[in-house]
């Protein structure tokens, strides 16, 4: 015959793991994921509402000092990804990087996200708005010899994401906007 109060503490302990989970289920934020082009408002958006977003500069883990040398991070994407996963749950959003790799690593680890990118006509908008807030005529550069190309990239993501173009009246604020209605049924 089973000892009693050893089954009783057993019932007891697997209650008390059933309880926290459901606590934490009940606690936890539904967090999007919001894979988003340089220059589209993360920052801004964050800025203004700190306390449910993260704004997650994937600069901050792809690149290290090595004997007083700027190098890539071989540990990078998956540090960032790790970050991200442990963030999941804290926020309502968080603001990633739309690099290719950082997208690749979001859909390797089974992570949706949206997609939020300028249309192609906003070109020179946003190259405005890089020279206004100060990136490096580098960064400048980059982004107007790359653009087509990475908006095509954009443009050709197949699964794990939802794809949200941008005209040139819109930003975060208005696809975060659209996107609780969308989800509450609103629209």
């Amino acid at each position: 015959m089973p000892d009693l109060a050893f089954t009783k503490n057993m019932v007891t302990v697997f209650i008390n793991i059933i309880k926290k989970e459901i606590e934490k289920m009940l606690t936890q934020k539904r967090t999007r994921i919001v894979a988003a082009f340089p220059g589209t408002g993360k920052s801004y958006y964050h800025n203004e509402h700190p306390d449910t977003t993260l704004d997650s500069d994937s600069s901050n883990f792809s690149w290290i000092m090595r004997d007083g040398e700027k190098i890539r991070n071989p540990d990078f994407p998956h540090n960032y990804i790790q970050h991200i996963k442990d963030n999941i749950g804290k926020y309502d959003f968080i603001f990633v990087s739309s690099h290719s790799e950082v997208r690749n690593a979001l859909k390797d680890n089974c992570i949706f996200f949206y997609l939020v990118y300028p249309e192609y006509n906003c070109k020179d908008m946003y190259l405005l708005r890089y020279e206004q807030r100060g990136n490096t005529p580098e960064f400048i550069k980059l982004i107007d010899e790359n653009w087509e190309c990475w908006l095509r990239q954009c443009d050709s993501e197949t699964y794990g994401c939802k794809q949200v173009s941008l005209s040139s009246n819109w930003n975060i604020e208005d696809m975060v906007s659209h996107t609780i209605c969308s989800e509450n049924g609103d629209m």
